[in-house]
């Protein structure tokens, strides 16, 4: 058995500020691995300044107050889920969560998606060292080996900890803080009450050939049912009316033989008012799975699918298993299907090789798939990758350009999508409410703002849309005596 971990706590060195005489710092005493450094820190080769929370001597206040503990999130909603899941532990053991300028330690959750996210990554992390409290910054979420590197190497002050799930427990030992009582942890993020994300997945190995996922993230494992089962209960008890399932590669999900389809079956049995998806693969919608979900009532009318190019000569070089063909083929499989439908996606503007030919092609067939909205990105080459290897890269006027053009797809789509609402009536879940006006949801992903004194976060109203205002429908409470439906989407009972 290995040594009981000792903490070792001694006098603050002597610094120029008033809370001098009430810090203190830590460090592990014992209790490392055989390797004589902690299992939570791979080393680059060259490197030593990557450290863990184990091995960095900090500074906190901690003898007069609550540990604080800040957090910055970015990146998908995984990304989210993660940091919420670590912000509810930590506030369960004691700690302060706050987002003031005065943090014992900022939890940055950082993202490796793109180039530009790992800049923003160090950009936050560099704002959280500026911070007049002078924090340890631990870093978590995805990070490649460089980025990690990269990252240590801004401050002594800063700690690179790759395993998400041990940083509360980390920061609740190095703060002294009680461990939490057992059960099931309600994460406290803004929305939880109604809205709430729920970790069922994660990491892939689709190796597509832009995405540095696969290093970061690991290959795909699931969050056992039962886990994910007693998350959803706990989050209805605390008032939550829909669940979003996330995952890096959700439709992967498998638990001793149940499938994607199952659990949502499963989840549905709860009793939660609604159940979303974050995002699923074209491949993964499959008749099983698309006639599974459509007989669930919970399950909402709407899916994130991700296109990436409308051209099959780029969806080939990116490495993506499916032709634009077979990809309108299960659109019209999930429309068939489930009634009034909100199909969103993500396209990739200027991949290496992309001809203007390729471009308008991409252009037009997306175009005329009907979608409800684009999330549209301009081709970012990330070291490591296939992509960023090629020699055909196209200059960056040329990809913001085609960009510019696809945002300009998506903003008609989006309006079509929106003005379709007008004159008729949506189950709406009331997300906000603030001087007689309400914001929410409804079951196909649009944002609805309407004036009613009596509406409250967590309420599900009947809400008669009757104008579009930017990207949010405008509408009012119908009068119950004129029994106005949806002509599409039937309240869900």
């Amino acid at each position: 058995m290995p040594p009981r971990t000792r903490w070792r706590w001694s006098s603050a060195r002597k610094a120029a500020s008033p809370l001098r005489r009430s810090r203190i710092s830590w460090r592990l005493a014992r209790g490392r691995c055989g390797s004589g450094r902690p299992s939570c820190v791979r080393r680059p080769q060259g490197s030593s300044r990557l450290r863990s929370l184990y091995q960095l001597e900090g500074v906190w206040a901690v003898s007069d107050r609550p540990v604080r503990v800040r957090f910055t999130t970015l990146g998908c909603k995984v990304n989210r889920v993660e940091a919420e899941t670590i912000a509810a532990r930590v506030e369960a053991c004691g700690a302060e969560l706050t987002e003031g300028d005065a943090p014992d330690v900022v939890v940055v959750t950082a993202c490796a998606v793109t180039t530009e996210a790992s800049h923003k990554a160090r950009k936050a992390v560099r704002h959280a060292l500026g911070l007049p409290s002078r924090p340890t910054v631990v870093v978590t979420g995805c990070l490649t080996e460089e980025d990690a590197a990269r990252v240590a190497a801004l401050d002594d002050r800063v700690v690179i900890e790759r395993d998400k799930d041990a940083v509360a427990d980390r920061i609740r030992d190095a703060a002294g803080l009680p461990v939490a009582p057992a059960g099931p942890v309600v994460r406290a993020g803004e929305g939880f009450r109604t809205r709430a994300l729920v970790k069922v997945q994660d990491g892939c190995d689709n190796r597509c050939a832009y995405c540095i996922v696969p290093d970061t993230r690991g290959t795909p494992r699931s969050v056992e049912a039962m886990r994910v089962l007693a998350e959803v209960r706990a989050l209805v008890e605390s008032g939550a009316k829909e669940v979003v399932l996330t995952g890096i590669n959700i439709g992967r999900y498998s638990d001793d033989g149940l499938d994607l389809a199952g659990l949502v079956r499963r989840v549905a049995e709860t009793g939660v008012r609604r159940i979303r998806l974050s995002s699923i693969e074209p491949p993964d919608l499959t008749d099983r799975f698309v006639e599974t979900v459509a007989a669930i009532p919970a399950f909402v009318e709407h899916l994130q699918v991700p296109l990436q190019s409308g051209c099959d000569k780029t969806l080939a070089a990116m490495g993506r298993r499916y032709s634009v063909a077979e990809y309108e083929r299960v659109l019209e499989r999930v429309r068939d299907a489930i009634p009034g439908v909100a199909v969103t996606t993500d396209v990739i503007c200027g991949f290496p090789g992309e001809t203007d030919a390729d471009a308008r092609e991409s252009e037009e067939r997306v175009a005329q798939l009907g979608f409800a909205k684009l999330h549209v990105f301009r081709f970012s080459a990330r070291p490591g990758t296939p992509a960023a290897a090629r020699p055909d890269a196209l200059p960056p006027t040329t990809i913001a350009e085609r960009a510019e053009r696809m945002r300009a797809i998506g903003e008609v789509a989006r309006r079509r999508f929106l003005e379709s609402h007008i004159g008729t009536t949506h189950e709406t879940l009331v997300e906000s409410a603030h001087e007689g006006v309400a914001v929410g949801t409804t079951r196909d992903g649009a944002r609805v703002r309407w004036r009613c004194a009596t509406s409250r976060p967590g309420d599900v109203q009947l809400v008669a849309i009757e104008g579009v205002d930017g990207d949010v429908l405008t509408g009012r409470i119908p009068d119950e005596r004129s029994g106005r439906r949806s002509a599409t989407i039937e309240p869900w009972q």
